[in-house]
C-alpha cells in the first residue's frame, strides 16, 4: 500500500497583473508512489517543486491536472488529511502561548480525548527535547526549539504520515544529529516520513529513497543501494540531474 501518490500532476500557478497574465509551472506531470513505512526525501534547488508538491498533499493547493493521494484516499479528503502531522519550515505557531499551552490546543483540534490530553502532550515534548521548557513561552524559543515545538504539534496526533518541509535548515549539529534520530524512530514506529531538503548529507543518512526535482519534474529516483558506501554518489547525481533557474552561474574555477 502507498502512503501518498503523484499521477500525472501539474501545477501551473497563473497571476493576473495589469491585464496581462502570466504563468509558472510548479509540477510538471509528477508520478512518484511512496509506500507505507518509507523514509522519502525530496531534494532540489530553491523554485524545484518541493513545496508545490508538499502544498498539494496537504490540500493547501489543488493541481491543474493529474491527481494526488493520500492513503489511498484523493486530496482533499477530511479523513486521510486528519492522518497526517506536518511540520512546515516556518513555525506558524502563536507565540504568546506557552509550550504546554501550544500542544494542548493542538490536542483539542485533533479531538483527542481530555482525558488522554496531558499525557500525550508531555510524552511528545519529552520526546523532542521540550520537556524543560513546558511553560515557557513561544516567545522565550530559539529558532531551533521553535522548529522542535512544529515538529511536536505535527506529532500529538500519532499520524501515519509525517511530512517535514526542511527540518534541519539553521539547526546546529547536535539538534541536526537529534532530529535525524527522532525521523529513524519514527520509521521504526511504521510512520512514513516525507521530507524536503537542500542537504544531500542528511538525506543520505536516513532516506530509503529519494527523489531529484528539477523544474517542477522529477529528474531522477534512486534507492540506498545507489549511494551506500559511495563516495559522493548522491552529491554527483543531484549535480548531474538539475540545473540553475535562478540566473546564477557557476563558480569558474580557472
Amino acid at each position: 500500500m502507498n502512503a501518498l501518490s503523484f499521477k500525472n500532476v501539474g501545477k501551473i500557478y497563473r497571476r493576473s497583473h495589469l491585464g496581462k497574465t502570466t504563468e509558472t509551472v510548479g509540477l510538471a506531470d509528477l508520478t512518484l508512489d511512496v509506500p507505507r513505512g518509507e523514509v522519502f526525501g525530496l531534494l532540489g534547488l530553491n523554485g524545484s517543486g518541493k513545496t508545490t508538491a508538499i502544498k498539494l498533499l496537504m490540500g493547501l493547493h489543488l493541481p491543474t491536472t493529474g491527481d494526488v493521494s493520500v492513503l489511498d484516499r484523493t486530496v482533499p479528503d477530511i479523513e486521510a488529511l486528519a492522518k497526517i502531522g506536518y511540520a512546515p519550515e516556518a513555525a506558524y505557531l502563536n507565540k504568546s502561548l506557552t509550550g504546554r499551552e501550544t500542544l494542548r490546543l493542538f490536542a483539542a483540534l485533533s479531538r483527542i480525548p481530555a482525558s488522554e490530553r496531558e499525557a500525550r502532550v508531555k510524552s511528545i515534548l519529552e520526546k523532542v527535547g521540550l520537556s524543560h521548557a513546558l511553560d515557557k513561552r513561544l516567545s522565550e524559543y530559539s529558532k531551533g526549539m521553535l522548529q522542535r515545538a512544529s515538529l511536536a504539534q505535527a506529532l500529538i496526533h500519532d499520524p501515519e504520515l509525517v511530512i517535514m518541509d526542511e527540518p534541519v535548515t539553521g539547526l546546529d549539529p547536535l539538534a541536526i544529529k537529534e532530529m535525524r534520530a527522532l525521523i529513524l524512530w519514527l520509521k521504526a514506529k511504521g510512520k512514513t516520513v516525507l521530507f524536503s531538503s537542500h542537504d544531500i548529507s542528511e538525506v543520505e543518512r536516513v532516506c530509503d529513497r529519494i527523489g531529484i526535482l528539477n523544474g517542477g519534474r522529477l529528474a531522477r529516483v534512486m534507492t540506498q543501494d545507489e549511494w551506500r558506501g559511495k563516495t559522493d554518489a548522491l552529491e554527483n547525481a543531484f549535480a548531474e540531474s538539475v540545473r540553475r533557474t535562478d540566473g546564477v552561474g557557476p563558480i569558474k574555477l580557472d
